[in-house]
């Protein structure tokens, strides 16, 4: 019995030693809580690679930024009359105001979303190079002047929820800045100066514009009516090898406020000389412009465009076209003969 419990007691003993030595080795493990001071001064001093006030990485070398090729839409207006006949009522032309539409009314509503492609012959009036007093007349340099402006608000979505700023813009049509040395041309090893340039955004580059419109069968009128309700410039992108990648809209502008400064824009028009004075709201009115249809809310529930469930670009362009087409039978089919 005595036995027993000397060994019982003797185990104990050991089971205690062992935790001791157990937490007395966890406690060597522990950084000493004076210790860190020391360190983090090192650290920082390590980190503390910031250059001194005053540093100048050139070397006193003066810095020039070269604006010549940036993209220039100021309108520089005629100190002269250049025309042979008064053009002064133009400034103060006005769209007319669209006829009223009731909720009730409206029978069928679908929207429609575009894409003109301005490569298009019946499109080459938007890529037209001409200026007046207005400044450019190519339609994409009438959109930034007008966003730049203040005229219009830019969006970013196509429901007009996000507003873009001005320099929001202007980083969509500004390339990226690059310094180039300039060398003496007596000594090739002497900088003379650092030129700071950016690459030009060209008009041109701009192949497509989407547009959001809304088809409405009014049966109080007993006819259509469509509603353009934005339009958007399509920026193309590219491989290195020249492959295009894909293309996303720049921005969104609603189209009733850009109605008023497209009245007072003309377009050029060369193949009717009654027409050569329409402006671009007039243009845009009469549909004179060749499109295809992208995306609509007819039978689409899960709200995608045609490419989407539609790889093939040929069937693609099929689907659109069966879209106009039920939209169109749908008027047809309201009348009995």
């Amino acid at each position: 019995m005595k036995y027993s419990i000397g060994k019982r007691t003797l185990i104990l003993i050991l089971a205690v030693l062992a935790l001791a030595e157990a937490d007395a080795q966890r406690s060597g493990r522990r950084r000493n809580p004076s210790a860190p001071a020391g360190n983090q001064q090192e650290q920082q001093q390590n980190n503390n690679t910031r250059p001194p006030s005053g540093y100048d990485p050139y070397g006193g070398i003066p810095i020039v930024v070269d604006s010549s090729d940036e993209n220039n839409t100021e309108a520089k207006k005629s100190l002269r009359n250049d025309n042979a006949f008064d053009k002064s009522n133009l400034t103060t032309r006005t769209p007319l105001p669209y006829e009223h539409l009731r909720w009730d009314d409206a029978l069928f509503a679908e929207k429609v979303w575009r894409e003109l492609d301005l490569r298009e012959k019946l499109n080459q009036t938007f890529r037209y190079g001409g200026t007046d007093d207005n400044g450019s007349r190519m339609f994409i340099d009438i959109l930034l002047r007008a966003v730049n402006s203040g005229e219009v608000t830019a969006f970013a979505d196509d429901r007009f929820t996000t507003p873009m700023s001005t320099a929001d813009v202007a980083q969509l049509t500004v390339g990226a800045a690059d310094t180039v040395p300039q060398y003496d041309v007596n000594d090739i090893n002497k900088i003379v100066r650092y030129v700071v340039t950016k690459a030009s955004f060209d008009s041109k580059s701009v192949l497509k514009l989407r547009i959001k419109e809304e088809w409405v069968f009014d049966r109080e009128a007993s006819r259509y009516f469509c509603r353009i309700l934005g339009i958007a410039p399509i920026q193309t992108k590219y491989l290195p090898n020249g492959q295009e990648f894909g293309s996303s809209p720049m921005f969104w502008v609603y189209y009733p406020d850009l109605r008023p400064l497209l009245a007072k824009n003309e377009v050029y028009n060369p193949k009717n000389m009654g027409q050569n004075r329409m402006t671009w709201e007039e243009l845009f009115e009469s549909r004179m412009f060749s499109s295809y249809i992208t995306k609509s809310t007819l039978d689409n529930s899960a709200d995608r465009t045609i490419r989407q469930y539609i790889k093939d670009p040929i069937l693609a362009l099929l689907e659109g076209d069966n879209i106009k087409e039920k939209i169109f039978n749908f008027e047809q089919d309201l009348w009995s003969y």
